[in-house]
């Protein structure tokens, strides 16, 4: 690294985008992914399909038990 940069041709904000939607990308352990595969290929769906199915029913069922806590 420099000691120093030379940032006074810089723009601020020049790559930010409002609304911009992060897609962040997951790693599952591959005992996990196989798994995953492996019902991917029976079910006859593509993984992402598979794999948001299964974090958003534990989702909703986390929602469910803190729904229920409350009460």
């Amino acid at each position: 690294m420099k000691k120093e940069y030379d940032f006074s041709k810089a723009e601020r904000g020049k790559f930010y985008r409002k609304g911009a939607a992060l897609r962040l990308p997951i790693y599952l352990d591959a005992t996990v992914q196989d798994e995953v595969e492996d019902l991917a290929n029976r079910t006859g769906r593509n993984i992402r399909d598979v794999v948001n199915r299964i974090v958003r029913e534990q989702v909703r069922l986390i929602e469910g038990l803190e729904a229920h806590k409350k009460a």
